[in-house]
């Protein structure tokens, strides 16, 4: 019985792909870049509408320096899911009059379209079939759309981290870009590195400087050597800057990097020797700011095993679905360090997040929409 009400879903929604693909297209022009509070609150509006309208107790969590966050629920209480999406996107507002929605065959091409206003509807999506459906679940689900996962959720990981801690599993509808689910992403570290030296005429006086330029191009090469491909670790030195003039022996340099690890024990292990570096020039100085951003997504036996349900609800509707990992960090990260299993993915799939080459394929959101259905529907 259970399977053939999962097959029920997909037919319901393959049935309703015209009208997902047209409430894709209505949110995208929804511009909502993070930086622009206005924009993202007009479509936390409409949002909080459409979640009232399937029966979601919702509430608005307000936000001075971001846009809302909204969370709605349906049947209140411990346990049950948490679904995340995000609402903001890296595009500014009047992107889309100059780069407007097109079909072209399967792939829906538009500014915010895969990352992630594609999962959004995909949650929507599954929420309607369920109700469409008379197939509502009695166990509690929460759904969270925050304002700025794309700079890091500073404002809403307080939020965030509460909720998925009252709650057994948590899905995010982040893209799968290559079609894989996620159960594993890097952790994410920011430093800066700053040298400083003593200025001098670079002519009449060079012996008596001491070039801050030089001091932090060793500390470059330092950093650099921390990357090992075998554990899965980079260190990457992404800005450089320093000095005035060339006929001015530099006395200041910094440099930004981003750390990326698999696992908790790598992440700290390179924090270590970050925080260990030391002038090589004993006339110089350095100062090591910074530490860990984001805490790796850890394949845990449970998250595995949450993965394998997906995968074999998916099967039975004929639906292909496999497992991967990616380097980029989520809102996954932060719910799957707090030991709460999560599966991350669960979006749009395409390609080209973040570019102008941005498209979601069009036949995955009905897919999408029905595992996540399936998936609500289960005792988790």
């Amino acid at each position: 019985m259970i399977a053939a009400d999962n097959r029920r879903l997909l037919d319901y929604l393959r049935g309703h792909t015209d009208d997902m693909v047209a409430d894709l297209k209505r949110l995208i022009e929804l511009e909502s870049p993070t930086s622009y509070k206005p924009a993202v609150d007009e479509l936390g509006r409409v949002l909080a509408q459409e979640l009232r309208d399937l029966g979601g107790e919702v509430e608005v969590i307000s936000k001075a320096e971001v846009g809302d966050v909204l969370r709605a629920r349906w049947n209140p209480g411990p346990g049950g899911v948490v679904i995340l999406s995000h609402m903001d996107t890296v595009w500014d507002v009047g992107t889309v009059a100059g780069r407007p929605t097109r079909v072209d065959g399967d792939r829906l091409h538009g500014v915010g379209a895969m990352d992630m206003k594609g999962g959004i509807v995909i949650a929507l999506w599954a929420l309607r079939a369920l109700r469409a459906l008379d197939l509502f679940p009695e166990q509690p689900i929460s759904y969270m759309l925050n304002s700025d996962e794309e700079t890091g959720s500073l404002h809403s990981a307080r939020e965030i981290e509460e909720e998925a801690q009252s709650h057994n599993v948590v899905f995010v509808t982040e893209p799968p870009q290559d079609g894989a689910y996620k159960t594993q992403r890097k952790g994410v570290s920011h430093y800066t590195i700053r040298a400083t030296g003593r200025a001098a005429h670079s002519g009449a006086d060079h012996a008596s400087g001491v070039n801050a330029i030089e001091e932090i191009a060793h500390q470059v090469l330092a950093v650099e050597a921390m990357t090992d491909y075998e554990i899965g670790t980079t260190a990457n030195v992404g800005v450089i800057s320093g000095g005035t003039r060339p006929n001015v022996v530099p006395a200041e340099a910094r440099v930004e990097i981003n750390v990326r690890a698999w696992t908790k024990v790598n992440q700290q292990a390179i924090h270590k020797r970050m925080m260990s570096l030391k002038a090589v020039n004993p006339k110089a100085a350095i100062v090591v700011e910074g530490g860990v951003g984001v805490p790796p997504f850890e394949r845990t036996p449970e998250i595995a095993a949450l993965f394998k349900r997906a995968q074999a609800l998916a099967a039975e509707m004929g639906i292909r679905l496999e497992e991967g990992r990616t380097g980029g960090g989520s809102d996954g990260n932060k719910t799957a360090a707090l030991g709460v299993p999560t599966l991350d993915g669960m979006g749009m799939v395409g390609e080209g997040g973040h570019a102008v080459t941005e498209y979601g394929e069009i036949s995955s959101m009905p897919e999408r929409a029905a595992i996540m259905a399936a998936m609500l529907r289960e005792a988790l």
